[in-house]
């Protein structure tokens, strides 16, 4: 550094006065453009404060604002909770669908991708919920939640059962068109009316209605169409002067009331409800229904998320098939092995020999046949101290959870035939119960223990087929239906992020 006189300085003193008086605004602006930038490129941050939010505000806090329908671009803050209550915060970008979501979750959980996961908007305060399609936004929904809504990451058997059991899911008594027909309806010509925007199928029926701003709930006949959800003010007329528009397709979505009989009054357990989308989700809001049956609920909101999304729902079901197809292209073939080929080898001595005298060869074969079982006494007690806890790191494994909780993940995973759990029994303790769904019913069978030559099975047909342990007894029935109504297919899985 050089050093400068007092005269120099003096001399140049007027002239650095007036460079710093243009440098000194640049600079500023340099400095605010900085801090600018580095603002803008540090991650969201959760809202530790989400009770100061307005009610329409999400919980939280985005690097801009984002007007429902509009995602711009940028990395934004989800937090996603599981069934355990424990939540993840993934940043995500603003195009990210739901199903990219589940394929990121799956990755960081390590869960078996099977295409059945789901992301859920849960709110908690109304009771209601419903699973995300596929192709939705996520940072769109999550603008138009409320700041005690969540985000749930769980399975759904159920969201395209659908295209594979049509008839299952519409009853020919609610779909107009077959009973204009009167006669039966293949199972893909009825698929192909719904989808197709030319033909004008029509879902009717009854159903109860909670009257707005009130307690009392009243059965009317309604129809569900492409334009909107109407109920008749005259018995079953669909003349138009009787129709009265209840909800538009277009722009709400359809939720399940989980505490329908407790919150809502309702005169049965299958509630669901309407709610707009750019609501602010108040109770006013909510055109709150209710139906009879399970089976009457489940053709209700099927059918309007077939009316609202059309070919595109087509499309996300056969999305994961088609990379099914692809992936098996490039899958190596497998090597079958046959009995002929394989040789008896002894290996008594230091170098092991094929033995070609076929009397040797079985001598040899009941020698060691003799040394297992001899080996297997002296080994029993702890073999079967294992197989008594090896079922609980099973994913159907849950525990001693209550009659009523089986039911309630039995009901939020699908209800598809097949689904299935297994628990601790309440009743015997030294037993366990296999909670089973067929027919959108849910049924229990008691698999008992039970004593052979000092050792213990399990049956669940009272010792007509016995097994070691209780995962060879599932893996038994999902090969054979046996005295059940139906194979075991879809184990109900619970996992924490």
């Amino acid at each position: 550094m050089s050093l400068v006189s007092q005269a120099t300085f003096s001399a140049i003193k007027p002239q650095l006065s007036r460079n710093a008086l243009v440098l000194f605004p640049l600079f500023r602006r340099l400095q605010e453009e900085e801090q600018q930038l580095r603002t803008s490129s540090l991650p969201a941050i959760p809202n530790p404060f989400p009770e100061l939010c307005s009610p329409a505000s999400s919980p939280v806090l985005s690097p801009g604002s984002l007007p429902p329908g509009e995602p711009s671009s940028g990395k934004y803050i989800v937090k996603i909770f599981s069934e355990d209550g424990m939540g993840k915060v993934v940043e995500i970008p603003a195009d990210m669908t739901a199903r990219d979501l589940c394929q990121l979750l799956v990755y960081k959980s390590h869960c078996v991708d099977d295409n059945s996961w789901a992301l859920v908007e849960h709110h908690p305060l109304l009771g209601l919920e419903r699973c995300l399609e596929d192709h939705e936004l996520v940072v769109q929904v999550q603008a138009s939640m409320n700041s005690d809504s969540r985000f749930l990451f769980r399975k759904n058997y159920a969201k395209y059962e659908f295209f594979r059991n049509p008839l299952t899911f519409f009853p020919e008594h609610m779909v107009a068109w077959c009973q204009e027909t009167n006669h039966t309806i293949p199972p893909s010509q009825l698929l192909q009316n719904f989808l197709a925007t030319s033909s004008c199928p029509e879902i009717q029926g009854h159903l109860y209605m909670k009257d707005v701003g009130r307690k009392s709930w009243k059965k009317v006949y309604m129809f569900l169409r492409r334009s909107g959800l109407y109920c008749s003010t005259k018995g079953t007329s669909k003349e138009p002067r009787h129709l009265q528009l209840l909800a538009d397709l277009e722009d709400s979505n359809i939720f399940t009331v989980i505490t329908g009989r407790k919150q809502h009054g309702a005169p049965t357990d299958y509630a669901f409800c309407i709610k707009p989308n750019k609501g602010r989700g108040e109770m006013k809001e909510l055109r709150m229904l209710c139906a009879e049956d399970e089976q009457s609920r489940t053709c209700w909101m099927t059918a309007f998320r077939l009316f609202k999304y059309g070919i595109v729902l087509y499309q996300n079901y056969k999305i994961p098939q088609q990379r099914k197809t692809l992936l098996s292209h490039f899958s190596a073939p497998v090597r079958s092995v046959s009995e002929n080929s394989l040789v008896a080898m002894d290996f008594s001595g230091r170098i092991g020999r094929v033995i070609d005298n076929p009397v040797e060869a079985q001598s040899a074969a009941m020698e060691e046949g003799h040394a297992w079982r001899v080996r297997r006494n002296h080994e029993l007690i702890p073999i079967l101290c294992f197989l008594c806890v090896i079922h609980i790191a099973q994913l159907w494994f849950h525990g001693r959870i209550t009659r009523e909780e089986s039911h309630r993940i039995i009901h939020q995973q699908g209800q598809v035939d097949g689904l299935f759990l297994l628990r601790v029994s309440q009743s015997n303790p030294k037993a366990f119960v296999l909670t089973l769904c067929h027919h959108q019913k849910i049924k229990h069978f008691q698999i008992l223990p039970c004593e052979e030559d000092g050792q213990v099975f399990f049956s669940l047909d009272d010792g007509a087929t016995k097994f070691t342990d209780l995962i060879q007894l599932v893996e038994f029935y999902q090969l054979n239906r046996g005295v059940l109504p139906c194979k075991l297919k879809h184990p109900c899985t619970v996992v924490a992020l």
